[in-house]
Protein backbone atom coordinates (compact mmCIF):
# COMPACT_ATOMS: atom_id res chain seq x y z
CA UNK A 1 0.00 0.00 0.00
CA UNK A 2 1.76 3.06 -1.45
CA UNK A 3 1.64 5.53 1.69
CA UNK A 4 2.13 9.29 1.81
CA UNK A 5 2.73 10.79 5.73
CA UNK A 6 2.46 14.79 5.24
CA UNK A 7 4.46 16.18 7.45
CA UNK A 8 6.68 13.01 7.25
CA UNK A 9 9.81 14.63 9.10
CA UNK A 10 8.04 16.32 11.43
CA UNK A 11 7.34 15.90 15.81
CA UNK A 12 4.18 13.59 14.65
CA UNK A 13 4.74 12.31 11.05
CA UNK A 14 8.55 11.01 12.25
CA UNK A 15 6.66 8.52 14.80
CA UNK A 16 4.41 7.21 12.72
CA UNK A 17 6.97 7.18 9.36
CA UNK A 18 9.05 4.99 11.67
CA UNK A 19 6.40 2.65 12.83
CA UNK A 20 5.26 1.75 9.11
CA UNK A 21 8.16 1.41 7.62
CA UNK A 22 8.78 -1.73 9.35
CA UNK A 23 5.61 -2.90 8.07
CA UNK A 24 6.09 -5.25 4.66
CA UNK A 25 2.65 -4.62 3.39
CA UNK A 26 3.44 -0.70 2.97
CA UNK A 27 5.24 1.44 0.45
CA UNK A 28 6.50 4.80 2.22
CA UNK A 29 6.64 7.54 1.50
CA UNK A 30 7.65 10.89 3.54
CA UNK A 31 6.08 14.07 1.97
CA UNK A 32 7.43 17.86 2.96
CA UNK A 33 8.70 20.99 1.55
CA UNK A 34 12.20 20.29 2.09
CA UNK A 35 13.23 17.82 -0.60
CA UNK A 36 16.74 17.25 1.07
CA UNK A 37 15.32 16.79 4.83
CA UNK A 38 12.53 14.59 3.54
CA UNK A 39 14.81 12.35 1.38
CA UNK A 40 17.63 12.29 4.11
CA UNK A 41 15.02 10.85 6.91
CA UNK A 42 13.57 8.41 3.86
CA UNK A 43 17.24 7.41 4.13
CA UNK A 44 17.30 6.55 8.18
CA UNK A 45 14.26 4.34 7.99
CA UNK A 46 15.72 2.02 5.31
CA UNK A 47 12.91 -0.54 4.07
CA UNK A 48 12.98 1.33 0.57
CA UNK A 49 11.09 4.85 1.98
CA UNK A 50 11.29 7.57 -0.37
CA UNK A 51 11.69 11.28 0.01
CA UNK A 52 9.09 13.44 -1.78
CA UNK A 53 8.57 17.09 -2.34
CA UNK A 54 5.00 18.33 -2.14
CA UNK A 55 3.37 21.37 -0.62
CA UNK A 56 -0.03 21.27 0.36
CA UNK A 57 -0.67 24.58 -1.00
CA UNK A 58 0.32 24.42 -4.25
CA UNK A 59 -2.23 24.37 -7.10
CA UNK A 60 -0.42 21.51 -8.52
CA UNK A 61 -1.38 19.48 -5.10
CA UNK A 62 -4.29 17.50 -6.27
CA UNK A 63 -2.67 16.21 -10.10
CA UNK A 64 0.57 14.91 -8.01
CA UNK A 65 -1.36 13.36 -6.10
CA UNK A 66 -3.12 11.59 -9.06
CA UNK A 67 -0.37 11.15 -10.87
CA UNK A 68 1.66 9.30 -7.96
CA UNK A 69 -0.94 6.61 -7.53
CA UNK A 70 -1.16 6.84 -3.79
CA UNK A 71 -3.44 4.63 -2.05
CA UNK A 72 -3.42 6.36 1.61
CA UNK A 73 -2.19 9.86 2.95
CA UNK A 74 -1.36 10.19 6.19
CA UNK A 75 -1.92 14.08 7.67
CA UNK A 76 0.06 15.54 10.18
CA UNK A 77 1.01 18.97 9.25
CA UNK A 78 -0.66 21.06 11.78
CA UNK A 79 -1.85 22.78 13.27
CA UNK A 80 -5.50 22.07 11.91
CA UNK A 81 -7.29 24.95 13.64
CA UNK A 82 -8.05 27.46 10.80
CA UNK A 83 -7.45 24.52 8.00
CA UNK A 84 -9.66 23.83 5.36
CA UNK A 85 -10.36 20.98 4.00
CA UNK A 86 -8.11 21.05 0.52
CA UNK A 87 -6.34 18.17 1.49
CA UNK A 88 -8.69 15.79 1.98
CA UNK A 89 -10.35 17.58 -1.25
CA UNK A 90 -7.34 16.56 -3.33
CA UNK A 91 -6.80 13.08 -1.80
CA UNK A 92 -10.21 12.40 -2.68
CA UNK A 93 -9.54 13.57 -5.57
CA UNK A 94 -6.81 11.07 -6.16
CA UNK A 95 -8.76 7.94 -5.10
CA UNK A 96 -6.85 7.50 -2.14
CA UNK A 97 -7.93 6.97 1.53
CA UNK A 98 -7.06 9.66 4.36
CA UNK A 99 -6.50 9.68 7.57
CA UNK A 100 -5.42 12.34 10.09
CA UNK A 101 -4.42 13.84 13.51
CA UNK A 102 -6.27 16.76 13.70
CA UNK A 103 -7.27 18.26 17.10
CA UNK A 104 -8.72 21.60 15.65
CA UNK A 105 -12.79 21.20 17.15
CA UNK A 106 -14.13 22.24 13.98
CA UNK A 107 -12.08 20.63 11.70
CA UNK A 108 -12.52 17.35 13.21
CA UNK A 109 -16.28 17.90 14.14
CA UNK A 110 -17.19 19.71 10.51
CA UNK A 111 -15.42 16.83 8.89
CA UNK A 112 -17.84 14.18 8.31
CA UNK A 113 -20.65 16.69 6.61
CA UNK A 114 -18.09 18.40 4.61
CA UNK A 115 -16.37 15.06 3.07
CA UNK A 116 -18.36 12.49 2.98
CA UNK A 117 -19.97 12.60 -0.12
CA UNK A 118 -16.29 13.02 -2.44
CA UNK A 119 -14.87 9.88 -0.60
CA UNK A 120 -18.11 7.74 -1.08
CA UNK A 121 -17.48 8.48 -4.31
CA UNK A 122 -14.53 7.76 -4.41
CA UNK A 123 -15.17 4.42 -2.86
CA UNK A 124 -12.60 5.23 -0.22
CA UNK A 125 -12.34 5.85 3.71
CA UNK A 126 -11.23 9.21 5.65
CA UNK A 127 -11.02 9.69 9.05
CA UNK A 128 -10.46 12.68 11.08
CA UNK A 129 -8.74 12.90 14.44
CA UNK A 130 -6.64 9.57 14.23
CA UNK A 131 -5.04 10.89 17.66
CA UNK A 132 -5.34 10.86 21.71
CA UNK A 133 -8.36 12.95 21.08
CA UNK A 134 -11.16 11.30 19.76
CA UNK A 135 -9.55 8.09 18.63
CA UNK A 136 -8.46 7.26 22.31
CA UNK A 137 -10.29 8.50 24.53
CA UNK A 138 -13.73 6.94 22.64
CA UNK A 139 -12.15 3.64 23.16
CA UNK A 140 -11.17 4.41 26.66
CA UNK A 141 -15.23 5.44 27.09
CA UNK A 142 -16.46 2.91 25.44
CA UNK A 143 -14.65 0.48 27.67
CA UNK A 144 -14.99 1.75 31.04
CA UNK A 145 -18.93 2.32 30.19
CA UNK A 146 -19.34 -1.27 28.58
CA UNK A 147 -22.67 -3.04 29.93
CA UNK A 148 -23.46 0.46 31.68
CA UNK A 149 -27.24 1.69 31.37
CA UNK A 150 -26.56 5.05 31.43
CA UNK A 151 -23.43 7.86 31.03
CA UNK A 152 -23.83 10.62 32.98
CA UNK A 153 -20.40 12.50 33.14
CA UNK A 154 -16.94 11.88 31.04
CA UNK A 155 -13.96 13.88 32.33
CA UNK A 156 -10.46 14.07 30.68
CA UNK A 157 -7.27 15.12 31.53
CA UNK A 158 -4.19 14.65 29.21
CA UNK A 159 -0.86 15.94 31.03
CA UNK A 160 2.38 15.89 29.08
CA UNK A 161 6.20 15.52 30.53
CA UNK A 162 7.62 18.50 30.29
CA UNK A 163 10.80 17.42 28.83
CA UNK A 164 9.05 15.08 25.82
CA UNK A 165 9.30 17.26 22.29
CA UNK A 166 6.83 20.12 21.73
CA UNK A 167 6.10 20.52 18.11
CA UNK A 168 5.09 23.94 17.10
CA UNK A 169 2.28 23.54 15.45
CA UNK A 170 0.68 21.82 19.04
CA UNK A 171 2.22 24.86 20.61
CA UNK A 172 -0.27 27.03 17.81
CA UNK A 173 -2.96 24.96 18.62
CA UNK A 174 -2.87 25.20 22.19
CA UNK A 175 -2.19 28.95 22.46
CA UNK A 176 -5.42 29.94 20.49
CA UNK A 177 -7.44 27.99 22.92
CA UNK A 178 -6.06 30.75 25.60
CA UNK A 179 -8.82 32.98 26.99
CA UNK A 180 -11.14 32.28 24.03
CA UNK A 181 -14.82 30.79 24.57
CA UNK A 182 -14.73 27.37 24.38
CA UNK A 183 -18.56 25.63 24.50
CA UNK A 184 -19.06 22.98 27.27
CA UNK A 185 -21.95 20.44 27.71
CA UNK A 186 -22.34 20.81 31.55
CA UNK A 187 -25.41 20.05 33.36
CA UNK A 188 -26.93 18.69 30.42
CA UNK A 189 -26.59 22.27 28.41
CA UNK A 190 -24.48 24.15 26.57
CA UNK A 191 -21.82 26.62 28.35
CA UNK A 192 -19.00 28.71 27.52
CA UNK A 193 -15.97 29.10 29.45
CA UNK A 194 -12.84 30.51 28.70
CA UNK A 195 -9.84 28.23 27.77
CA UNK A 196 -6.73 27.85 29.79
CA UNK A 197 -8.27 30.36 32.66
CA UNK A 198 -9.11 28.53 35.55
CA UNK A 199 -7.09 25.31 36.33
CA UNK A 200 -8.51 23.02 38.80
CA UNK A 201 -6.62 19.83 40.55
CA UNK A 202 -6.54 16.77 38.74
CA UNK A 203 -5.44 13.31 39.96
CA UNK A 204 -3.06 10.26 38.61
CA UNK A 205 -2.42 6.91 39.14
CA UNK A 206 1.42 6.89 39.13
CA UNK A 207 1.64 11.00 38.69
CA UNK A 208 1.75 13.80 41.21
CA UNK A 209 -1.40 15.79 40.73
CA UNK A 210 -1.60 18.64 38.71
CA UNK A 211 -3.74 21.55 37.62
CA UNK A 212 -5.27 20.91 34.66
CA UNK A 213 -7.42 23.37 32.48
CA UNK A 214 -9.75 22.94 29.82
CA UNK A 215 -8.75 23.50 26.17
CA UNK A 216 -10.91 23.25 23.51
CA UNK A 217 -10.86 19.75 21.64
CA UNK A 218 -13.33 17.66 19.10
CA UNK A 219 -14.61 15.30 22.45
CA UNK A 220 -16.22 18.39 23.74
CA UNK A 221 -18.58 18.58 21.21
CA UNK A 222 -18.30 15.11 19.78
CA UNK A 223 -19.41 13.07 22.73
CA UNK A 224 -22.38 14.56 23.88
CA UNK A 225 -23.98 13.39 20.37
CA UNK A 226 -22.45 10.28 20.98
CA UNK A 227 -23.21 9.18 24.28
CA UNK A 228 -26.98 9.34 24.97
CA UNK A 229 -28.49 10.89 28.17
CA UNK A 230 -24.42 12.39 29.19
CA UNK A 231 -24.76 15.12 31.36
CA UNK A 232 -21.21 17.07 31.29
CA UNK A 233 -18.53 16.49 29.26
CA UNK A 234 -14.96 18.31 30.02
CA UNK A 235 -11.43 18.44 29.37
CA UNK A 236 -8.21 19.23 30.29
CA UNK A 237 -4.76 19.87 30.21
CA UNK A 238 -2.00 19.64 32.66
CA UNK A 239 1.59 21.20 32.47
CA UNK A 240 3.75 19.60 34.64
CA UNK A 241 5.42 22.87 36.07
CA UNK A 242 3.20 24.85 37.45
CA UNK A 243 4.96 28.13 36.64
CA UNK A 244 3.93 27.63 32.61
CA UNK A 245 0.69 26.28 33.53
CA UNK A 246 0.14 29.96 35.56
CA UNK A 247 1.43 31.49 32.38
CA UNK A 248 -0.81 29.97 30.09
CA UNK A 249 -3.68 31.00 32.38
CA UNK A 250 -2.12 34.50 32.25
CA UNK A 251 -2.09 34.49 28.77
CA UNK A 252 -6.21 33.87 28.76
CA UNK A 253 -6.43 37.07 30.86
CA UNK A 254 -5.02 39.40 29.03
CA UNK A 255 -7.17 37.96 26.01
CA UNK A 256 -9.76 38.11 27.77
CA UNK A 257 -8.99 41.75 28.96
CA UNK A 258 -8.32 42.76 24.97
CA UNK A 259 -4.73 42.89 25.50
CA UNK A 260 -3.72 39.73 23.33
CA UNK A 261 -5.50 39.32 20.35
CA UNK A 262 -4.19 36.42 18.92
CA UNK A 263 -2.07 34.05 21.25
CA UNK A 264 -1.00 32.01 18.98
CA UNK A 265 1.52 34.22 17.22
CA UNK A 266 3.28 33.96 20.20
CA UNK A 267 3.98 30.16 19.55
CA UNK A 268 7.51 30.03 17.74
CA UNK A 269 8.71 31.97 20.61
CA UNK A 270 7.29 29.85 23.63
CA UNK A 271 8.66 26.96 21.21
CA UNK A 272 12.12 28.35 21.36
CA UNK A 273 12.16 29.04 24.64
CA UNK A 274 10.54 26.46 26.21
CA UNK A 275 13.04 23.98 27.17
CA UNK A 276 14.07 26.60 29.71
CA UNK A 277 11.89 25.04 32.21
CA UNK A 278 12.70 21.59 31.46
CA UNK A 279 15.01 20.89 34.27
CA UNK A 280 11.96 21.70 36.60
CA UNK A 281 9.91 18.58 34.99
CA UNK A 282 10.63 15.16 34.25
CA UNK A 283 10.51 12.47 31.63
CA UNK A 284 6.68 11.06 32.70
CA UNK A 285 3.67 12.39 30.94
CA UNK A 286 -0.27 10.67 30.95
CA UNK A 287 -3.76 10.62 30.80
CA UNK A 288 -6.76 9.93 32.65
CA UNK A 289 -10.20 9.87 31.61
CA UNK A 290 -12.97 9.50 34.61
CA UNK A 291 -16.53 8.05 34.00
CA UNK A 292 -19.94 8.44 36.08
CA UNK A 293 -23.04 6.62 35.59
CA UNK A 294 -24.94 3.52 36.01
CA UNK A 295 -23.60 0.33 35.79
CA UNK A 296 -25.69 -3.01 34.64
CA UNK A 297 -26.59 -3.41 38.08
CA UNK A 298 -28.69 -0.04 38.46
CA UNK A 299 -26.17 0.80 40.96
CA UNK A 300 -23.85 4.74 40.72
CA UNK A 301 -20.50 4.15 39.36
CA UNK A 302 -17.23 5.74 39.13
CA UNK A 303 -14.21 4.66 36.69
CA UNK A 304 -11.27 5.91 35.72
CA UNK A 305 -8.40 4.71 33.67
CA UNK A 306 -5.19 6.33 33.73
CA UNK A 307 -1.58 5.91 31.32
CA UNK A 308 1.65 6.83 32.32
CA UNK A 309 4.43 7.08 29.45
CA UNK A 310 7.83 7.68 30.84
CA UNK A 311 11.00 8.57 29.27
CA UNK A 312 9.32 11.01 27.22
CA UNK A 313 7.77 8.54 24.54
CA UNK A 314 4.28 10.64 25.69
CA UNK A 315 3.94 12.12 21.83
CA UNK A 316 3.68 8.32 20.34
CA UNK A 317 0.19 8.04 21.84
CA UNK A 318 -0.89 10.67 19.27
CA UNK A 319 0.22 8.75 16.59
CA UNK A 320 -1.08 5.26 17.41
CA UNK A 321 -4.55 5.76 16.32
CA UNK A 322 -2.90 6.40 12.56
CA UNK A 323 -0.53 3.30 13.16
CA UNK A 324 -3.48 0.93 13.42
CA UNK A 325 -5.31 2.51 11.15
CA UNK A 326 -2.88 2.24 8.38
CA UNK A 327 -2.31 -1.38 8.98
CA UNK A 328 -5.44 -2.17 8.99
CA UNK A 329 -6.05 -0.78 5.64
CA UNK A 330 -2.85 -2.40 4.45
CA UNK A 331 -3.84 -5.78 5.62
CA UNK A 332 -7.06 -5.26 3.31
CA UNK A 333 -9.35 -4.75 6.46
CA UNK A 334 -12.69 -3.26 5.93
CA UNK A 335 -13.05 0.14 7.14
CA UNK A 336 -16.50 2.24 6.49
CA UNK A 337 -16.54 4.15 3.30
CA UNK A 338 -16.75 7.80 3.93
CA UNK A 339 -16.12 10.17 5.59
CA UNK A 340 -15.86 9.84 9.60
CA UNK A 341 -14.70 11.36 12.75
CA UNK A 342 -12.16 9.33 14.63
CA UNK A 343 -14.60 7.78 17.02
CA UNK A 344 -15.67 4.00 17.83
CA UNK A 345 -13.35 3.29 15.17
CA UNK A 346 -10.73 1.30 17.56
CA UNK A 347 -10.95 -0.55 20.38
CA UNK A 348 -9.04 0.26 23.83
CA UNK A 349 -7.34 -3.52 23.68
CA UNK A 350 -6.00 -2.60 19.93
CA UNK A 351 -3.90 -0.18 21.74
CA UNK A 352 -2.56 -2.61 24.00
CA UNK A 353 0.49 -3.44 22.05
CA UNK A 354 1.37 -0.06 21.11
CA UNK A 355 1.24 0.52 24.79
CA UNK A 356 3.86 -2.28 25.70
CA UNK A 357 6.36 -1.47 23.08
CA UNK A 358 7.06 1.48 24.50
CA UNK A 359 6.90 0.69 28.20
CA UNK A 360 3.53 2.62 28.94
CA UNK A 361 2.10 1.21 31.92
CA UNK A 362 -2.58 1.99 32.45
CA UNK A 363 -4.38 1.62 35.84
CA UNK A 364 -8.13 0.93 35.47
CA UNK A 365 -9.64 2.21 38.83
CA UNK A 366 -13.18 1.57 40.31
CA UNK A 367 -12.95 4.93 42.26
CA UNK A 368 -15.95 4.58 43.94
CA UNK A 369 -19.67 2.76 43.80
CA UNK A 370 -22.72 3.06 45.68
CA UNK A 371 -26.83 2.59 45.57
CA UNK A 372 -28.61 5.03 43.12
Amino acid sequence: MKTLVLGGYGNFGARISRALAQDAGIALWIGGRDIERATAFAQSLGGGARGVRIDTQSPDFAREMGQWGVDLVIHTAGPFQGQDYRVPQAVAAAGAHYIDLADGRRFVCDFPAAMDDAFRRAGRTAVSGASTVPALSSAVVDHLAANWRGLRSIDICIAPAQGAPRGRATLAGVLACCGAPVRVWQHGRWTEQPGWAHPEKVRFARMKPRRGALCDIPDLELFPARYAGVQSVMFRAALEVGLTQHAFAFLALMRRAGLLRSPQKLAPLLHATGGVFDALGTALGGMVVRVEGIDANGTIARRAWHIAADDNHGPEIPCMAAILLARRLARGDALPTGAHACAGLLALGEFDPEFARWGMVTDLIDEASSAP
